[in-house]
């Protein structure tokens, strides 16, 4: 039976990875070591997802702009400090296996750097199951469309058939502008209420509810009219 979806293009951090709390505390902690507005938590929950200079820009929005380079530095030193402590969250890896099992195109679309990325997969084991992947080294930041473009042009998928889930409404706007469908997730950064304003398919609020989700539509024949 065809396949609704050929292609799933998964968010890293806050959707895969369990990050969030630890990329907000190294923004919080980067900002007292300079002296700078410590973001609250929805604040610098908020910017997770964007490319990073971005997200110290909209995190502190005084900033000015000679300062970034060492606010960079100081997340990144936080960052790096506790990084082998991340895991994926429960479940996201018996869920990745069985997508790929099944044949689907799995890609990857972060606003990590390359190397950060690269790390990521090397501790994760995620890598030989993805096909393709796109990070802020590589392209605009979300929610701009080029990396779901990218992607389907490297993969030949049409839009129709592509799948972006995400934890940001920065993920679901990506989709949104590149014509492709998105799902959301509530267990990462931004709250159910601010994503189900983006309009995605859906919002599942668990690893488990993703998982029933994917086994009822991607995994599924489309449904006929």
């Amino acid at each position: 039976m065809a396949k609704r979806f050929e292609l799933l293009v998964f968010d890293w951090d806050g959707t895969l990875f369990d990050s969030t709390r630890h990329i907000a505390r190294a923004l919080q902690s980067a900002c007292r070591d300079l002296g700078l507005p410590e973001p609250s938590d929805g604040d610098a929950r908020q910017v997770i997802g964007l490319e990073l200079s971005r997200a110290l820009r909209h995190a502190v929005p005084d900033l000015h702009e000679e300062c970034l380079p060492s606010l960079a530095a100081r997340y990144r030193h936080h960052y790096l400090a506790a990084e082998r402590d991340i895991r994926l969250f429960p479940g996201i890896r018996e869920l990745i296996g069985t997508l790929h099992a099944a044949g689907l195109r799995l890609a990857v679309a972060t606003g990590k750097s390359r190397s950060g990325l690269e790390r990521a997969l090397a501790s994760s084991g995620l890598g030989p199951c993805l096909a393709a992947s796109r990070c802020a080294d590589d392209c605009p930041s979300k929610p701009h469309p080029r990396m779901l473009e990218e992607l389907m042009e490297e993969l030949a998928v049409p839009g129709e058939r592509t799948l972006m889930i995400g934890d940001t409404t920065h993920d679901i706007q990506m989709a949104a502008n590149a014509g492709v469908a998105g799902l959301a997730v509530s267990y990462g950064a931004h709250a159910r209420e601010t994503l189900v304003r983006c309009a995605p398919l859906a919002c599942v609020d668990d690893v488990a509810q993703l998982s029933l989700w994917l086994e009822r539509n991607a995994l599924a024949p489309p449904a006929r009219g």
